[in-house]
């Protein structure tokens, strides 16, 4: 029988408890960071330099953002 305050905590942070659950089966954290390789004309390449460089980002940052906005 879980107690009342086992019980706040694991509705808290369910998130957290599932994410290891799947961990367990998957090997993988949802919030880890994996490199690829993308090829990306020039142009986009100097737009991507010039938002870097107005942002302080990185640009890995800059396109995260405009992917998860999709």
């Amino acid at each position: 029988m879980q107690s009342t305050k086992s019980k706040r905590i694991l509705k808290k942070y369910r998130y957290v408890f599932e994410a290891l659950e799947n961990y367990d089966k998957t090997r993988e954290l949802p919030f880890q960071r994996k490199r690829i390789d993308v090829t990306l004309s020039v142009k986009i390449i100097e737009k991507l330099k010039q938002m870097r460089e107005k942002t302080g980002k990185s640009i890995s940052k800059i396109i995260e953002e405009q992917v998860q906005g999709l």
